[in-house]
């Protein structure tokens, strides 16, 4: 059985992977403050400028496969991921490591795809980009790249905000012309595993294979909440009136249709 561990097992992501997983594989996980329903001998205690931490914890379990889900300051990030690397260099183990649809956000201009150099404009999106080179650089095919878009969870930040703004009648400002991706934590843990199963290799997006603006997506999300739709406030992004696109696509065929999502199926698993 192959052991997996998961850095940051106890955020969103790292949560739905945890559970999707611990069926068919040997988990471990690391969190910072909330623990994990894993064994307590499975799992860490673990903070990204913590670096002798993680070689001990690398050592200790000696995983086949490493997802990292990691978040906080963006060069402690960088050097963990780099220090992880040299870990683990002269080993066989894999790398996934989750990045964003931020790496494109330096042109709204258009959807980018797997095939496309990676133009950041923000911080978060730069540092993105500097830890898929460096870990690919170092590691090679072992690192396997996956680019993110906003992610939701029946109990995810981003619904909670929309309950809490219904509850206190709050507006709630969205873009009428910005194309977003979505992505649901289940459903992305369950591409995840079959990339693990069938040994895919290389940079995936993974998000939802249709268009919708940001206003769109919220109305529907409101339609299930049965909450007012007068309470989203509609601007336009980057206050121009040409269309945005804050989107990835997938040119790869290797994910199946059965694991392809789109808006409409994210919304209603939110609420099944």
């Amino acid at each position: 059985m192959k052991k997996v561990l998961i850095l940051g097992a106890s955020g969103l992501v790292g949560r739905a992977l945890m559970n999707e997983l611990v069926d068919g594989f040997d988990v471990y996980g690391t969190y910072t403050s909330n623990v994990t329903s894993l064994p307590q001998d499975k799992q860490f205690s673990l903070e990204v400028q913590h670096i002798d931490k993680m070689r001990e914890v690398i050592g200790t379990v000696k995983p086949d496969i490493v997802i990292s889900c990691l978040r906080g300051d963006y060069d402690h990030q960088l050097t963990f991921h780099e220090e992880l690397a040299k870990s683990i260099r002269n080993q066989q183990t894999k790398v996934y490591y989750f990045s964003t649809t931020n790496v494109f956000d330096g042109d709204f201009s258009r959807p980018y795809t797997e095939a496309d150099t990676p133009i950041a404009e923000s911080e978060y999106g730069k540092f993105k980009m500097k830890c898929e080179s460096m870990l690919q650089e170092m590691l090679g095919e072992r690192t396997i790249t996956i680019r993110i878009p906003m992610i939701w969870g029946k109990d995810s930040p981003r619904l909670n905000q929309i309950k809490e703004s219904l509850k206190d009648q709050k507006g709630m400002e969205v873009f009428s012309n910005l194309v977003c991706n979505h992505h649901l934590d289940v459903l992305l843990a369950k591409q995840v595993r079959f990339m693990i199963e069938h040994d895919l290799r290389g940079v995936f997006h993974l998000a939802s294979i249709d268009r919708m603006t940001q206003s769109q997506f919220y109305e529907q999300i409101l339609d299930q909440l049965e909450g007012e739709k007068s309470t989203l406030q509609n601007r336009l992004f980057l206050d121009k009136e040409n269309m945005a696109y804050f989107q990835i696509e997938s040119n790869r065929e290797d994910i199946p249709k059965s694991l392809q999502y789109t808006n409409q199926d994210i919304i209603w698993s939110l609420f099944q």
